[in-house]
């Protein structure tokens, strides 16, 4: 009965086209050159999602303090951060690009995209467009949802689809913070660092973004407090980034069997003088040094690829913070990159929504 169903519906109840699959991270600068680093903080900063600011005061604000006296430290900064082959980033996007399409097979199109500078999303869709694809699934890297990361690759994305005539089918990853096999990939490269040495402490350090930017995404009005509301995810906070940072810390917690009181949640990168989410990883690091913890296993699950953010940030300046502080041993936990984990872990992202 069903084959004979099968074979009666009309030809446009059946899949006509491949599905595109658009992967999309945050972007790296083209080079290490200050002039590419500039234009890249530029792009990246001057998104209204990122420096929630009236345009005329971020304009003013990137263009005239930001980028002119950043760039060159930043350049720096990437230029140890940078391999022969290029951006770390960029690398294991490429190469995740390619695993990822030779695990889904010919139904499938595999793009890698950046929100800012190159491949850019604009134009991997536009390849798209002349591939006369039935449907178009748009996975952002970020593993919590944020308006500045997820949020600002949807307004892209969006920005380019409403100037076709002619729209595929849609649909949008929005996070994936409790997915089993992103938690088993942390879990897995954490462990071999646990099976060589006895950590006193766990921290786990995410990006930070402004306190207003999360109280904005609390459209009630009466649920975000930046504080034990995030204890749980509920389906009142269920689309707060600080909430679903502390979740994935209790999921990780509880697959590696960590004990209560051995970790924390922080975060990292603050930019200006505005509060932003706490606690704060730098004060985070002093305080466990204060308290004697000498060796420290340090996270960044916000990252599912290794960039400035954790091999510089996390794995050298935290690294050099916490001997200044008193600390004797700080180890990285490298990102998912490229690892076969992370594969799995997409492939089920685009086959089971």
């Amino acid at each position: 009965m069903t084959s004979s169903v099968s074979e009666s519906l009309p030809v446009t109840q059946k899949k006509l086209g491949k599905t595109g699959v658009l992967i999309v991270n945050l972007g790296t600068p083209d080079s290490p050159s200050t002039p590419d680093v500039r234009k890249y903080l530029r792009e990246f900063l001057m998104d209204g999602r990122v420096i929630d600011i009236p345009y005329v005061q971020r304009f003013m604000l990137v263009n005239l303090i930001i980028a002119p006296f950043r760039a060159p430290k930043s350049a720096k900064v990437y230029k140890e951060l940078w391999l022969p082959e290029g951006s770390p980033l960029k690398i294991y996007g490429e190469r995740v690009e390619k695993l990822l399409q030779d695990e889904l097979g010919d139904d499938y199109v595999v793009k890698l995209a950046m929100r800012y500078q190159n491949p850019a999303i604009e134009v991997g869709l536009m390849e798209f467009q002349k591939m006369g694809l039935t449907d178009i699934i748009v996975v952002p890297f970020f593993p919590q949802y944020a308006s500045a990361t997820t949020g600002s690759v949807y307004e892209e994305v969006m920005r380019v689809l409403t100037k076709w005539q002619v729209m595929p089918e849609l649909r949008f990853v929005n996070q994936f913070v409790s997915h089993p096999k992103f938690i088993q990939g942390f879990v897995q490269n954490a462990q071999k660092y646990m099976a060589e040495h006895e950590f006193d402490h766990f921290l786990f350090s995410y990006h930070g973004l402004p306190e207003r930017q999360i109280a904005k995404g609390d459209v009630t009005g009466k649920v975000c407090r930046l504080g034990e509301c995030c204890g749980s995810l509920t389906a009142m906070n269920q689309h707060c980034y600080r909430a679903q940072c502390f979740e994935t810390t209790r999921l990780l917690v509880k697959a590696l069997n960590i004990p209560e009181g051995k970790y924390v949640t922080s975060f990292q990168s603050r930019l200006g003088k505005t509060p932003w989410v706490q606690p704060y990883t730098e004060d985070v690091i002093k305080e466990l040094a204060g308290k004697g913890i000498k060796s420290v296993l340090a996270f960044s699950p916000a990252f599912v690829s290794d960039c400035l953010e954790t091999t510089i940030e996390v794995g050298e300046e935290y690294k050099e913070l916490f001997e200044e502080s008193g600390g004797e041993h700080w180890q990285l936990v490298e990102s998912l990159n490229d690892s076969p984990l992370w594969i799995e872990t997409l492939v089920d992202l685009v086959k089971n929504p």
